[in-house]
């Protein structure tokens, strides 16, 4: 029964697999608020209830697709800035930049679901919380890695804003204060607009291609994070 029960699960795992790569076929030519369970089901030659015992819904369907988006971007930060030398947190930084905007190009329709606009009618789930933050989490581990001497001070933030960093900061980062808080999130927030302006056009006629912008921003990114020059 045991030998029976793993290749029931084997082939609900592939099936599952099957499913989403189908939705995000769809996500490419049709775009996600269009993403539908009975086309899907149609496209790989199931009956939509059949379907339903994978996804119950659309959303969930989505939501499988969004976790699985920022799963991949965050492993993709993550093992670049691994692969980096260890003590330079400069050339982290870059691996953690090129790799997210790698990911980005070559999954625009991906991008686009985590990244983009949202959809109308959906809301995220807890789900997506954890696996939304792992690329983040890499950049407050880079910055956690440069000399302290070296972060500027900066503007020190106050109010509502330093309870909110104050509180994060507690969280992921006890060592760092408020003010290093809030930059590793401007560049965080910077880092993805830079990329979202790229992939969506919006650097036509400004900066374009877009390579040379990219890699002139992320050095002044590490600057004003406190990076110290490489080695």
């Amino acid at each position: 029964m045991a030998a029976i029960r793993t290749a029931r699960q084997r082939a609900r795992e592939e099936l599952t697999l099957e499913i989403k790569e189908e939705a995000r076929r769809q996500l490419a030519a049709e775009g996600a608020q269009r993403l539908s369970l009975r086309a899907v089901a149609r496209e790989l030659g199931m009956v939509s209830s059949a379907l339903y015992r994978y996804f119950p819904s659309r959303d969930d369907l989505l939501t499988a697709l969004i976790i699985d988006a920022y799963e991949a971007v965050g492993e993709c930060a993550e093992s670049a800035v691994a692969a980096a030398p260890r003590a330079d947190s400069r050339a982290r930084w870059r691996a953690l930049c090129n790799a997210v905007r790698d990911w980005a190009r070559a999954h625009p329709h991906e991008y686009a679901l985590v990244y983009g606009t949202p959809v109308p009618g959906y809301q995220a789930p807890q789900d997506t919380v954890e696996p939304a933050a792992r690329v983040a989490l890499v950049l407050v581990a880079v910055v956690r890695g440069a000399p302290p001497a070296e972060r500027p001070p900066g503007r020190i933030p106050a109010g509502e804003l330093a309870e909110q960093l104050t509180g994060l900061a507690s969280q992921i980062a006890p060592e760092l204060d408020a003010a290093a808080i809030a930059r590793a999130l401007i560049a965080w927030t910077q880092l993805f607009g830079m990329v979202s302006f790229e992939l969506f056009g919006h650097l036509v006629g400004s900066a374009d291609p877009s390579g040379p912008f990219f890699e002139h921003a992320v050095e002044e990114l590490a600057d004003y994070l406190g990076l110290p020059p490489s080695p």
